[in-house]
């Protein structure tokens, strides 16, 4: 292999010194302090509400092999936080051998991260035909031709199929495009918590919160 063309070993961010301390904490319920960082990011960085709301998923199956995928957040509430796909994808099917799952935001403008981790439950069919019926026809479109992560032919096998979607809508009206029995909503029911403030120094700012019984244990990790 030929060597980079980007000396990827030196690359060193800047992250100024904005400390994470505990007695500085807003809040000390995580949710309370995730929706205060998640609002704090859009106000004051300019990002989209896709960029904000952009959160790694990770699962594991039976088979013990992790997967991670960029997806976006649907809502969150006090008790945890909403996402939608279909059930039959790689990451349904894991989460149905095993509902433990990981989430991870990360905000570069303002040098923080967010983990969260917990168990997933499936939402209520009504709820998930909510969010379907929320989201623009085209990607509607898009979700009812896809048997998401199996194999296809090509891009034109895709193509057709969401050619034949869209006349059905501009025949029958957008409602026409209904949501798929497989697909829907889970919610992440969170079990631990970590806010992390990057420091330049690599002296990060690292403040968990897990959750024994009905009480939020607040700690400090090692960078």
């Amino acid at each position: 292999m030929d060597t980079p063309s980007i000396d990827i070993q030196n690359i060193r961010a800047h992250y100024g010194n904005t400390y994470l301390l505990e007695e500085n904490l807003p809040s000390t319920n995580p949710f309370t302090l995730f929706d205060i960082w998640f609002r704090e990011v859009a106000s004051e960085t300019g990002l989209t509400p896709e960029e904000i709301s952009a959160v790694c998923v990770s699962t594991v199956g039976k088979d013990l092999r992790p997967s991670s995928r960029m997806i976006l957040l649907k809502d969150y509430t006090p008790t945890g936080f909403s996402f939608c796909t279909n059930f039959i994808s790689r990451k349904g099917n894991q989460l149905e051998e095993n509902p433990n799952a990981a989430m991870l935001f990360y905000w570069p403008k303002v040098n923080r991260q967010v983990r969260v981790e917990g168990v997933v439950e499936k939402l209520p069919d009504e709820k998930a035909v909510d969010f379907w019926n929320q989201r623009p026809l085209a990607s509607r479109i898009s979700s009812k031709l896809s048997v998401q992560s199996e194999v296809v032919p090509d891009r034109q096998y895709l193509e057709t199929k969401r050619m034949e979607l869209t006349e059905l809508a501009e025949r029958e009206g957008s409602y026409a495009i209904t949501k798929l029995e497989s697909w829907g909503g889970y919610h992440l029911v969170p079990k631990y918590f970590e806010f992390w403030q990057g420091q330049s120094d690599r002296l990060h700012d690292r403040i968990v919160f897990e959750r024994d019984v009905d009480v939020w244990l607040l700690k400090r990790l090692s960078p």
